[in-house]
C-alpha cells in the first residue's frame, strides 16, 4: 500500500484527462510534485502547467525517470504504453487512477461516492454547488467543468469530499466512502462486462462496501435495475428518491418552463418540503437533483440553501451546454453517448419551443456501437434529422467489423432521415445549408464532436 506521505514525485499518464487531471490538483495540494503525458495540449494541461506541472505531449520512456515514487495511468492507457513499460522496468510502483483516488479518500472522514449508468457528472456538480453555499466546504472531483467551483476539481478545508465514481472495470470499488449513490443502472462498457447481470453485480459490491452501521446507501427508486441490488444488501441504512414510486424524496406536480426546465414539488417522507426549481432542462436532471437533495439533506443542509443552490446551477460543461449559433441557429453541445442518454437529452430538447431538431453524433468505441447497434437506431426519434460521424476509438481498436455507416443505414431503416459524413469538414458543408432560426442544432458524443459545432461558430 502506498503511503500519500512518502510521495515526492507523481507521474500521471493522460494527465489531460477530466479525471486524472481533477487528480492531479488533489496531489499538487499535498506538496507532491507532478509530471504528465498527453497526446494534445488543452485548456486543462495548459491550467496544470500554471500549476507548476511539466507536460510532455507524447508518451516517450523519455518521460520517465528512476527518481519517480509512483507512476498514474487512467482506464484509456494500455499495457503497451512505452511509459508505462519503462515504469516496470525501473520498479517503480504503478497504479491506476482508481486507486490512488481510493488511498486519497480514505484521508476523509466523510466521503461521498455518486455513481450511475448516466448522470453521475451532472448529480455530482449539483451536489457540489450545493455544499458550497455553505460552510462544509468540501474537496470535489468532477468529470466536467463546473463554473461553480471553478473547474472539475476544488480543494476544499474540511474532512468531506464529494466524487464521481465510474462502474468501468469496477473502479468504484477502489474506492473508501460512507455515502454511497446509485442513480441508476444501464447496460454500458460491454467491452468489459459480460451482461447486464454482471454490471448489476458489480453495483451490488460497491453498495455492499459502505461500512454495515454507519454507511448510507441513496438510491433511486424508480431505476428497474438499481431496485435489483435492495435484496441484497447487507446495510442497514437505505434512503430512496423517485417520482412514480413512493420514496423518501419524491417529486411531484411537476411542470415545465418553455425552455423545457422543470419545477415540481418536493416531499420528504410524504410532507411537503419545498418547490425546486432547476434551470437545466429534461426529467432526467430531475432524478439528479433529488440524488443530490437527498445527499444534502443528509448532512444537514437546508432545503432553502438547497432550493437557491438548484435554481443558480446552469450545468456542467458539456451537458446540454449552449455554445453560441450559427445563422440564427443554436448550438448546444452533449455528452450523450448511451442510447438512455441520447433519449433523454431529445426528449428535454422536444418541450424547448418548437424547433427542427438536427442531431450529429459521434459513436463513442467500438465495442459500444456493436453491442448497442439497435438500441442507438431507436434513440434518435426525437430528432428530424442526424448526421453521424466515424466512430472515436477512446481506448479501442477497429478490430470489431462495426462501422457508422451500419448506424447510418439501421436509422434510416427504422425511418428516420440520417446522413453519414466522414469527416466535421463535410459534416460542417452539409450543415451549413440546414442550419436557420428554427432549427436546434446538438453535437452528441463523448468524443470530440464538440468541435463541429465550434466549427460552425
Amino acid at each position: 500500500m502506498i503511503d500519500m506521505n512518502s510521495l515526492k514525485n507523481v507521474h500521471l499518464i493522460g494527465i489531460g484527462g477530466i479525471g486524472v487531471s481533477a487528480l492531479a490538483e488533489i496531489l499538487i495540494h499535498n506538496n507532491i510534485k507532478v509530471t504528465g503525458s498527453d497526446i494534445h495540449s488543452s485548456e486543462i494541461t495548459k491550467h496544470l502547467e500554471t500549476l507548476g506541472v511539466e507536460i510532455f505531449y507524447n508518451h516517450s520512456e523519455d518521460n520517465i525517470h528512476s527518481d519517480m515514487d509512483l507512476l498514474v495511468y487512467s482506464s484509456a492507457v494500455g499495457e503497451n504504453n512505452a511509459e508505462m513499460k519503462k515504469a516496470k522496468d525501473l520498479q517503480i510502483p504503478i497504479m491506476s487512477r482508481s486507486e490512488i483516488q481510493g488511498i486519497i479518500m480514505k484521508d476523509f472522514e466523510s466521503s461521498i461516492a455518486i455513481a450511475g449508468a448516466h448522470g453521475k457528472t451532472t448529480a455530482t456538480s449539483m451536489t457540489s454547488v450545493i455544499f458550497n453555499q455553505t460552510d462544509l466546504d468540501p474537496t470535489v472531483l468532477i468529470g466536467a467543468i463546473v463554473p461553480e467551483i471553478g473547474g472539475n476539481a476544488k480543494i476544499g478545508n474540511s474532512n468531506i469530499i464529494i466524487t464521481e465514481a465510474c462502474e468501468y472495470k469496477e473502479n468504484f470499488l477502489d474506492f473508501h466512502y460512507n455515502t454511497a449513490v446509485v442513480l441508476n443502472i444501464d447496460e454500458d462498457h460491454l467491452d468489459y462486462f459480460e451482461d447486464l447481470n454482471h454490471i448489476v453485480d458489480a453495483f451490488t459490491k460497491f453498495a455492499n462496501q459502505l461500512p454495515t452501521k454507519k454507511g448510507q446507501l441513496i438510491i433511486n427508486n424508480d431505476d428497474f435495475n438499481a431496485k435489483k441490488i435492495l435484496s441484497h444488501l447487507t446495510i442497514d441504512n437505505v434512503i430512496t428518491f423517485g417520482i412514480s414510486n413512493d420514496s423518501n424524496y419524491t417529486a411531484t406536480n411537476i411542470t415545465y418552463s418553455d425552455l423545457g426546465t422543470p419545477k415540481f414539488d418536493l416531499l420528504f417522507n410524504g410532507e411537503l418540503a419545498g418547490k425546486i426549481e432547476l434551470s437545466i432542462p429534461g426529467r432526467h436532471n430531475i432524478y439528479n437533483s433529488l440524488a443530490a437533495i437527498s445527499i444534502a439533506h443528509n448532512y444537514g443542509i437546508e432545503f432553502d440553501i438547497i432550493q437557491n443552490a438548484l435554481r443558480s446551477f446552469k450545468g456542467a460543461q458539456r451537458r446540454f451546454e449552449f455554445k453560441g449559433t450559427y445563422n440564427g441557429a443554436k448550438i448546444i453541445d452533449d455528452y450523450a453517448h448511451h442510447p438512455s442518454e441520447i433519449k433523454a437529452t431529445l426528449e428535454a430538447a422536444k418541450k424547448i419551443q418548437d424547433k427542427k431538431i438536427i442531431v450529429a453524433f459521434q459513436p463513442h468505441t467500438y465495442t459500444r456501437t456493436k453491442e448497442l447497434l439497435s438500441e442507438f437506431s431507436l434513440a434518435f426519434e426525437n430528432a428530424d434529422e442526424i448526421i453521424i460521424t466515424d466512430i472515436y476509438a477512446a481506448r479501442e481498436t477497429d478490430d470489431l467489423g462495426i462501422h457508422s455507416k451500419d448506424l447510418t443505414e439501421l436509422i434510416v431503416k427504422n425511418g428516420k432521415k440520417a446522413t453519414y459524413c466522414a469527416s466535421f469538414d463535410e459534416a460542417k458543408e452539409y450543415l451549413i445549408q440546414k442550419l436557420d432560426e428554427n432549427t436546434l442544432f446538438f453535437t452528441m458524443g463523448a468524443g470530440n464532436i464538440y468541435l463541429l459545432g465550434e466549427m460552425l461558430i
